[in-house]
C-alpha cells in the first residue's frame, strides 16, 4: 500500500524538464504521493530552450512525469492546469486549449470562498525576458554554468562532512541589483492582482519561493525544481502554505508511521469512517488543512514501475 497526503490545490511551476539540473525524481516522488482536486502547473514545466539549443535527449523520467499527471486526471479526476511560461513559449500557438479536465492557457483565476488568486507564471512582468530574450537566454547559460560550479562545490562540501550551499541563491540575496529586480517584479505583480479584483497572485520564473503580503496582496511564488524544490498547496480550510520538498517527506515519514485502524477489529469499537474524497483509510492529519489516507493501489504502483 502506497501513503498519500491530500490536498484541495497543488501550485508547482519551474519544473524545467531538459535541463540538465532539473530534480525531476524529486517532483515525481512528490506528485506520486499526493492527491488533489486541481493541480497547477505555472510555467516552465518543459524548458524548450535546453531541449532546443543543446540536443538534450528526452529522459524517460520526463516521460514519467506526464504519466503520472495524466494517472490524476483519468483515475484521480484531477483537473489539470497548465499556464504557458517563458521556456516553454512553444505553446503560445495553440492557446488556450482544453481537451476534458486538462487546460492549457496563459492565466487562471482560482477560486476560494472568500477570496480569488490569479496565478500567471510572471515571465510578462520581467522586462529583459520579454523585451530581450537574447540576454534572457544568455543568462539562462550563465545560471546553468553557476549550478554545475553549485554541484562541484557542494560536492566538495559533502566530503568534508559540511552542508548543502547555494551560491545562486546567495548570489540572489547579496546582489543590490537582483534584490531590487525581485522587489520590482512583486510590486507589479501586486498590481496585476488589483486590475483581475483578486486577493493574491500565484506565480513562478524567478526561482524564489515566496509567501507574504505585498501591502494588501497575498503575493505567493511557487519557487521551482532546480534549487529550491517547493511547491504552494492549499488545504481542505482553504489556507495556502509554500513546502519544501524537505518538509513533504517529513510528513509522509510521519504518516507512514500511522497504521491504519483495521476495519475487523477497531481499538475503539466502532466502525472506521470512510473519509471524504479517499478510499477506505486510517486518516491522519499532520497539519490543518491537511489530510493523509492510506489506499490499496497495486495496480497503480504497477503502471508507474513501468515507465
Amino acid at each position: 500500500m502506497k501513503k498519500h497526503i491530500r490536498y484541495r490545490t497543488i501550485f508547482i511551476s519551474d519544473v524545467h524538464l531538459g535541463f540538465t539540473e532539473c530534480k525531476v525524481e524529486q517532483v515525481n516522488h512528490f506528485l506520486q504521493h499526493t492527491r488533489c482536486e486541481k493541480l497547477v502547473l505555472n510555467g516552465d514545466i518543459i524548458d524548450g530552450w535546453h531541449l532546443k539549443g543543446r540536443g538534450k535527449k528526452w529522459d524517460k523520467q520526463y516521460t514519467k512525469f506526464f504519466r503520472i499527471i495524466l494517472k490524476k486526471v483519468e483515475k484521480q479526476g484531477t483537473e489539470v492546469i497548465y499556464l504557458r511560461g517563458n521556456h516553454d513559449d512553444f505553446l503560445w500557438g495553440i492557446l488556450p486549449l482544453q481537451f476534458g479536465k486538462i487546460k492549457l492557457a496563459n492565466e487562471h483565476v482560482h477560486e476560494q470562498p472568500e477570496k480569488r488568486y490569479i496565478c500567471v507564471h510572471g515571465d510578462g512582468f520581467d522586462g529583459v525576458t520579454t523585451n530581450h530574450p537574447w540576454i534572457a537566454k544568455l543568462g539562462s547559460m550563465g545560471y546553468s554554468f553557476l549550478l554545475v560550479l553549485n554541484r562541484i562545490y557542494n560536492w566538495g562540501r559533502k566530503k568534508m562532512g559540511r552542508p548543502y550551499y547555494s551560491l545562486s541563491q546567495k548570489i540572489k540575496a547579496r546582489v543590490k541589483s537582483a534584490v531590487s529586480f525581485v522587489g520590482r517584479y512583486e510590486e507589479q505583480l501586486q498590481s496585476l492582482a488589483r486590475e483581475h479584483k483578486c486577493d493574491g497572485i500565484i506565480c513562478g520564473h524567478i526561482h524564489t519561493p515566496a509567501d507574504k503580503m505585498v501591502e494588501d496582496v497575498h503575493y505567493l511564488n511557487s519557487g521551482d525544481w532546480v534549487e529550491s524544490m517547493t511547491a504552494i498547496v492549499e488545504g481542505f480550510d482553504y489556507e495556502m502554505e509554500l513546502i519544501t520538498y524537505q518538509d513533504f517527506c517529513e510528513r509522509l515519514a510521519l504518516v507512514s508511521e500511522k497504521k491504519p485502524k483495521s476495519k475487523s477489529a477497531p481499538e475503539d469499537g466502532t466502525e472506521d469512517e470512510e473519509q471524504p474524497g479517499g478510499p477506505r483509510a486510517g486518516t491522519v492529519a499532520p497539519l490543518p488543512g491537511v489530510k493523509a489516507f492510506v489506499g490499496e493501489e497495486e495496480e497503480d504502483e504497477e503502471i508507474l514501475e513501468a515507465v
